[in-house]
């Protein structure tokens, strides 16, 4: 499995390649997570609970919701890079929030 170091590295080299840094300010970062977003609700829009579980969905239809996963990733890990977050860490620092609002057994 690739670390996330390794997909931010790979990440800011495709974007430098392309000179595309010029693009991805967070503004446009974000708007790109949502806007890619979108587009991974619209894979799933239209089936029901049952027909989104993963024992129900086509391979063509995995593969497109990963994609779609994908994408969204990719925009976060850019724009944590670009605004340099440590977003595993922010991620660890999130749950540890969570685990203090929503306690095992509440609704």
């Amino acid at each position: 499995m690739t670390d996330f170091q390794d997909l931010t590295d790979r990440l800011r080299q495709f974007a430098a390649e392309r000179d595309w840094e010029q693009f991805h300010d967070p503004k446009n970062l974000a708007m790109a997570v949502a806007s890619e977003a979108g587009e991974l609700l619209a894979e799933l829009r239209w089936l029901t609970t049952e027909q989104s579980r993963p024992d129900a969905l086509t391979a063509e239809q995995r593969q497109a919701i990963s994609h779609e996963m994908a994408d969204v990733l990719i925009f976060l890990i850019r724009m944590a890079d670009v605004l340099e977050i440590d977003l595993p860490s922010a991620t660890i620092e999130k749950i540890d929030i969570n685990k203090s609002r929503f306690k095992p057994g509440e609704s």
